[in-house]
């Protein structure tokens, strides 16, 4: 009798969401985990890897202007972030159901990421401002879909498998990434270029590389991915029901409760002392994410082919990063593995700038004649760049585990009946001051005229952050009356 009252205990356990209400079955769970292997594409694909270089020296023509145009569309996108996320956060947690507004940001993510196909230099299919709209619109689309996916999470299972469900979903996330990276690899970029027995004489598909065509592909490829990949969310994934208020309703109301909430920050003082902290070291990850392939490039001379099978190992490994923040999460609490992945990326960081072509730490250093060839291949073949390569995988696991620490660090101490509402100000947090680490990296490299200069100064960011973490409770808040 014992025993089965105990099953039924564990049972009852899993079948209740951190929330309070009922959780999801696996199949809703893994669902919307798979949301972020449908999305994850567009960041690797358009922002980092492959169209983000094309557009600064294709499109642009001039990789300094090209870089401070992204720079530009980047800080308009985020601003525009910065100012409507609270609110829309607001508004859902007013008007029930979340998968609406899924829908809607997922179908301008697509629309928009399926455009920049038509962008070529010469402004031949479509002018360079409207390919700036395109990314300006994908930017704020992106964003957006991961307020509403974000806020599901604490409703669609218990408060145990909060930590080990966003972990999976970041690991997803990197795993799609991998998976059409080798593939391009596979049918556009290397075709031609060498005579290996298992790659196509040609691109596949009638791709011309003389137009550009196997780097404006990501567009099409990252909208169709997203496409047929949201599904599962949207068929197996539980929704809240309707509330049934006008959408006018909505957004007065929800003005005035993004109003309120902010102004009652004081009551919420744990949960403003970690949005504050994450603004901090959220910044300082972002910023290694973005300058850490200029600062790799620039150092050691690696090309857009290096650059590409840099990219490809960094997301093997990033995929057990968000395990890996699983992990720590179930074991160590959101707080504590949040100290853990936030101090291993300023450590990581510090090692990898001790790197150079022929420095290792300080210690050994070597002429462009005597450095040690770890083996006769294409990529990283010598001791220097394989370590630097190394040191760099395990930054990118801690970053990777610290965003899945993050997502549910506020999944469980943000009141459940705001819960949107604060991953509104989660956003806004992640993008409100995203041009500070950009803008002191970019003063320190001008005034050391070093690359390495202005990586350190990440550091600031990453130290604050990591301080002000000591100051958080892994506790849940609760909700104030109104």
């Amino acid at each position: 009798m014992a025993l089965s009252s105990g099953a039924a205990v564990a049972v009852g356990d899993e079948s209740v969401s951190a929330t309070g209400g009922r959780a999801a079955g696996l199949l809703g769970q893994v669902s919307w985990a798979l949301f972020e292997w449908a999305r994850n594409p567009y960041v690797l694909l358009i922002t980092i890897y492959v169209y983000a270089p094309y557009f600064s020296e294709r499109l642009v023509g001039d990789k300094v202007a090209g870089q401070a145009l992204w720079g530009q569309l980047s800080s308009l996108s985020g601003f525009a972030i910065a100012l409507l996320a609270p609110f829309l956060g607001a508004v859902a947690d007013l008007g029930g159901r979340r998968k609406p507004w899924i829908v809607g940001f997922a179908s301008v993510l697509a629309i928009s990421s399926y455009a920049l196909w038509f962008a070529v230099p010469g402004e031949a299919m479509m002018p360079l401002v409207m390919t700036g709209v395109c990314l300006v619109a994908a930017g704020i689309a992106f964003e957006f879909t991961a307020v509403f996916h974000n806020a599901m999470l604490p409703e669609i299972c218990s408060h145990r498998r909060v930590g080990s469900i966003s972990g999976l979903g970041l690991a997803l996330g990197n795993l799609a990434g991998l998976i059409i990276m080798l593939g391009m690899i596979f049918a556009f970029m290397l075709p031609g270029q060498v005579d290996w027995p298992f790659i196509p004489a040609t691109p596949l598909f009638g791709i011309d590389a003389a137009t550009y065509e196997h780097e404006r592909i990501s567009g099409p490829i990252s909208a169709i991915w997203l496409v047929v990949f949201t599904l599962p969310l949207l068929l197996f994934t539980p929704d809240r029901a309707p509330t049934g208020i006008s959408i006018v309703s909505l957004m007065g109301k929800g003005v005035g409760r993004v109003l309120k909430t902010v102004g009652s920050l004081r009551h919420y003082k744990n949960v403003a002392i970690y949005l504050i902290a994450r603004m901090f070291y959220n910044d300082g990850k972002t910023a290694i994410l973005v300058f850490g392939g200029i600062y790799a490039a620039g150092t050691f001379g690696w090309g857009p082919l290096d650059m590409l099978a840099y990219g490809i190992i960094l997301s093997v490994f990033a995929v057990f990063g968000g395990v890996f923040g699983g992990w720590l999460d179930n074991n160590l609490g959101s707080q504590r593995a949040i100290l853990v992945s936030i101090s291993g990326t300023a450590i990581g960081l510090i090692l990898m700038l001790q790197v150079g072509p022929t420095n290792l730490f300080g210690i050994w250093r070597y002429t462009p004649e005597t450095v040690p060839l770890l083996y006769h291949g294409p990529f990283f073949n010598t001791v220097p760049e394989a370590t630097f390569v190394t040191i760099v995988i395990i930054v990118a696991i801690f970053i990777t585990a610290a965003y899945a620490n993050s997502r549910t660090m506020l999944a469980r101490i943000a009141p459940t009946e705001k819960m949107t509402e604060f991953f509104g100000l989660y956003a806004l947090s992640g993008t409100a001051t995203a041009f500070m680490a950009p803008f002191v990296n970019s003063v320190a490299t001008t005034w050391f005229k070093s690359q390495a200069a202005g990586m350190y100064s990440i550091l600031l960011f990453l130290g604050i952050g990591l301080a002000m973490m000591l100051f958080v409770k892994d506790e849940r808040a609760v909700t104030r009356p109104d």
